[in-house]
């Protein structure tokens, strides 16, 4: 009896709804997830693609009060301009969604009440930042002072850039609002807390199981709960998120980390609801059988992979709403910039507020979404912090994508076109030459599976480009351009393996190319496919007017995209 497949709801990091993508964060959670989903769908996998933005917490209400907006306007903004620029990259989300919405603030409250039920929450005092001025307190992001660690002035409320040290608003030096500059003083409130360290076995036995998680991501969650959990406040002294169905909370609301991972579940409901089943979202949380996988950035591993599974564990105890706990959770690094200062080239870290970044709505102002999908594939920071260069970018595209795989697709297409009447039939049998390189291909295909299911598209890639190098050897070698005079039979056999090889690299490449490879299939007739036994292969591939797939990049657009940074750089 064959194994029962497993379906796969696969999700992205909900990104803060309060400014525009960059490509930081494209490589962390979007473009390696919409790969996998890519490769699964073409797969004939069940699966589903779920996101949102990210639509409470400071960051929003600091952008609000910047611009004198209320925040629902501000997020409301930016969900349209975040949807609009995932479109425009081919990011095939199932269903891009907000927390701001009914549904999931209700979802957010049903979790909350079945982890009180469940005896996981508990009330606490704390002390925290309060505007005297203001008459409110201040959240972390609202405060500033002196580092108590460097002395550094500008430091948040809780954490300092300069230094990188961790610590509570209230042990800054000379705190002081960061909206109006007054004085800020230590006061008493009561918050609602998750009890984590109730949870700590579980969640060493659970974590201490997925051997297929990245060492990097399984190793920092053991330590940390080794190390002893603590409990975290749930609940945050601000007016703007979903309201705590609890007497006497009701000037609060629930802490944005509370409610974010649940965006996923209410996501999948809206989807399941916008399909016409409206229960099918079950199928996906509560079945066994589900393979739930998070893309997130590195920032984000303590919530995936610790504070999220904890409260799943604790929902689903009374039995009734049982979920599924994360199958795998890729957590990447992060990427830097190359920056040309006075002629010289340096990495930089990325820095929104001063709009050093390559954000990603104006590089799709200037390059079609393939050669950049293309190139960040290749980029992405599976191992380790990688660095964005646009200069790379240009020789990445021009020799690897075009000069491997596009080229050997012209070539393909237009020897078949002119030599072959734009048709190649099977042959009775292969050569030697031909079996070889059909069989380097199965071995190509199965690494590139291998690495794309562990999920390492980065690596997928690589084997991608294996196959592209190795097809461009195979009709190199046999050289119809010679034989097509002295033996037109076995120029038809090379152009028809030729034909089988081109539909396995335009399958492989369409998770990462999928503009270009769709683009393909309107002058290639033929299977897009892996490569199939001998006996199983198609009869025939035709082609007519085929175009090249890609536009070769220049070096003035590349100079043009790194002055653009170096004017940032400047402060220009």
């Amino acid at each position: 009896m064959s194994e029962k497949r497993p379906r796969y709801l696969v999700t992205s990091a909900l990104p803060y709804a309060n400014g525009p993508l960059h490509v930081g964060q494209i490589v962390g959670a979007y473009l390696p997830a919409d790969a996998f989903v890519r490769y699964l769908r073409a797969r004939g996998e069940d699966v589903i693609y779920v996101c949102g933005t990210d639509e409470h917490g400071v960051p929003i209400t600091l952008t609000a009060e910047r611009e004198g907006k209320d925040p629902q306007d501000v997020v409301d903004y930016w969900w349209a301009h975040m949807k609009e620029t995932f479109a425009r990259f081919d990011i095939s989300f199932d269903n891009f969604s907000h927390t701001s919405t009914p549904l999931h603030a209700e979802n957010t409250q049903l979790f909350y009440r079945k982890l009180k039920e469940g005896g996981y929450i508990s009330e606490a005092e704390s002390k925290q930042m309060y505007s005297p001025t203001e008459e409110r307190f201040l959240p972390d992001r609202y405060v500033e002072g002196t580092c108590p660690v460097c002395g550094y002035k500008e430091a948040r409320g809780d954490q300092c850039d300069n230094c990188g040290s961790w610590y509570e608003a209230y042990e800054l030096i000379d705190p002081h609002s960061k909206v109006t500059g007054g004085p800020a003083e230590v006061r008493e409130t009561t918050h609602l807390y998750l009890d984590l360290p109730r949870l700590s076995e579980r969640l060493r036995e659970y974590v201490g199981g997925q051997e297929h998680w990245r060492s990097s991501v399984k190793n920092f969650i053991l330590g940390i709960i080794d190390g002893g959990l603590e409990k975290r406040p749930i609940t945050r002294d601000i007016k703007w998120g979903v309201p705590v169905p609890e007497p006497g909370f009701e000037d609060k609301r629930f802490y944005v980390w509370f409610d974010a991972c649940i965006g996923y579940v209410s996501s999948t409901m809206e989807w399941a609801q916008n399909t016409g089943e409206p229960d099918r979202w079950r199928e996906y949380w509560q079945e066994p059988d589900t393979r739930l996988i998070h893309f997130i950035g590195k920032d984000n591993t303590v919530f995936h992979s610790l504070v999220w599974p904890a409260q799943l564990m604790g929902v689903g105890e009374d039995g009734e709403e049982p979920f599924v706990l994360p199958y795998d959770v890729p957590a990447n690094e992060f990427m830097n910039l190359e920056v040309v200062v006075e002629g010289e080239r340096r990495a930089v870290q990325m820095s929104t507020s001063r709009n050093l970044a390559v954000w990603l709505h104006e590089a799709l102002d200037r390059f079609p979404a393939d050669p950049l999908r293309f190139y960040l594939a290749s980029n992405l920071p599976e191992t380790g912090d990688v660095v964005f260069s646009w200069r790379e970018f240009g020789t990445r595209v021009n020799s690897d994508l075009i000069g491997n795989l596009g080229n050997y697709v012209n070539r393909v297409l237009s020897f078949t076109e002119k030599y072959a009447d734009g048709e190649s039939l099977r042959p009775e049998s292969l050569p030697d030459e031909a079996r070889a390189v059909l069989e380097d291909f199965k071995e190509l295909e199965r690494r590139y599976e291998e690495r794309m299911l562990a999920p390492k598209p980065r690596e997928a890639l690589g084997e991608l480009l294996a196959m592209g190098r190795r097809a461009n050897r195979y009709f190199d070698a046999s050289a119809p351009w010679k034989t097509r005079k002295d033996d037109p039979e076995l120029t038809r056999t090379t152009l028809y393996v030729c034909s089988v090889l081109l539909g396995s690299i335009a399958y492989h490449a369409a998770p990462y190319v999928p503009e270009a490879i769709e683009r393909l299939q309107t002058f290639f007739d033929g299977p897009v496919a892996r490569v199939l036994d001998l006996e199983e292969l198609p009869e025939a591939y035709r082609s007519t007017g085929a175009k090249p797939l890609f536009q070769r990049i220049e070096d003035e657009e590349i100079h043009a995209a790194e002055e653009q940074l170096s004017r940032a750089v400047r402060g220009e």
